[in-house]
């Protein structure tokens, strides 16, 4: 997912930073749901809406690492 220049970003980009680990968590949570045997009507939703935040902060960070690498000089 994370490409090797995104480290950089990261460091100089708070937005990227809080995103990546909002994603992190996210990725973490949904780990732990997939090791349930069964889940919950409740669990269920919180997987639904935790892929679906995850897709956008994926979304969010990709912007913002095309908005840095347009601002690279050519």
């Amino acid at each position: 997912m994370m490409e090797h220049g995104n480290s950089e970003i990261a460091a100089s980009d708070p937005e990227f930073l809080r995103l990546r680990e909002e994603h992190r968590h996210h990725e973490q949570r949904l780990h732990e749901l997939a090791g349930k045997p069964r889940l919950s009507e409740d669990e269920e939703m919180e997987e639904k809406r935790l892929k679906k935040e995850k897709l956008l902060l994926k979304d969010r960070m990709e912007a913002i690492a095309r908005h840095h690498r347009e601002e690279l000089p050519s």
